[in-house]
């Protein structure tokens, strides 16, 4: 191993003892600092074979911490893929890690809003907004003012 990856390798290591990242995170990190490519690629490679690095791991600690933050799985997986993790059971990950997304839902719903069961279409519009910004689907938003009894006036 030559000093240049020597170098690369340690400043990955030093990022990943921070906190996980994805390929693509740690590639655009080091060609800020100014590493060539190829000899990126090579290292980032070496490191997900020798399992310090993995996208899966970093799947999902992203899609913990953003659940926890009262983000939404449209959201989440949206972030994922921004960061470059491409694989395909992205959807089962994030389902996996958020459990149950009507009690997470109505738990981001409960934390900002009081429990009005009669609102004028303002309000309702305003409040299913925010939820959609969050990251909740259409049907999931539907389906909490449902499950929460909440009419127009």
């Amino acid at each position: 191993m030559n000093c240049v990856s020597t170098e690369i390798r340690e400043t990955c290591l030093r990022l990943l003892a921070r906190r996980e990242h994805s390929q693509k995170e740690l590639l655009n990190k080091l060609l800020i600092r100014g590493f060539n490519k190829d000899d990126i690629l090579a290292v980032i490679e070496e490191l997900a074979l020798q399992g310090w690095q993995s996208d899966l791991r970093y799947a999902e600690s992203y899609a913990r911490n953003r659940i926890q933050k009262g983000f939404g799985p449209i959201s989440v997986i949206y972030g994922l893929r921004q960061n470059g993790v491409v694989a395909a059971n992205l959807e089962d990950i994030v389902q996996q890690t958020a459990g149950s997304w009507m009690d997470h839902l109505e738990q981001v719903y409960t934390r900002k809003y009081s429990n009005d069961t009669l609102m004028d279409r303002n309000e309702w519009s305003k409040r299913s907004r925010f939820l959609l910004h969050r990251g909740f689907s259409t049907a999931m938003v539907n389906a909490l003012f449902e499950h929460l009894n909440i009419k127009f006036i």
